[in-house]
């Protein structure tokens, strides 16, 4: 799994990095079968007394492709938001997938076995 952490408009600090990877690994603990992981961080300004900070990630699955955003007024709480989302999208995922794989039928009915 490759994992990007950027920022838009904000300095990287390493204990952002950690707290994202930390945060992270919860995701992983359910779903494991992750290609990449993109997160953007950053500020955005829509005037200037009102500074929102904005969290997004995509997820590239196989065959699909997670993508959440989120803000709040405190960075931290846009990530733990941020992956609020992304694990009820990730297990909503997981379900389809497993509802979709359905179990195979080892013997048509009313067919005799041979011994």
């Amino acid at each position: 799994m490759n994992l990007m952490i950027s920022g838009h408009h904000l300095e990287l600090t390493p204990a952002i990095r950690e707290y994202v990877k930390a945060k992270l690994d919860r995701v992983l603990r359910h779903f494991d079968h992750v290609i990449d992981i993109a997160v953007i961080l950053g500020v955005e300004k829509p005037a200037e007394k009102d500074k929102r900070q904005r969290a997004e990630v995509n997820v590239r699955l196989r065959g699909n492709v997670i993508h959440v955003e989120s803000f709040a007024q405190d960075l931290y709480a846009a990530i733990d938001s941020l992956i609020d989302k992304l694990d009820r999208q990730v297990l909503r995922y997981k379900t389809k997938l497993q509802d979709y794989q359905h179990d195979a039928i080892k013997r048509m009915p009313g067919e005799a076995s041979v011994a």
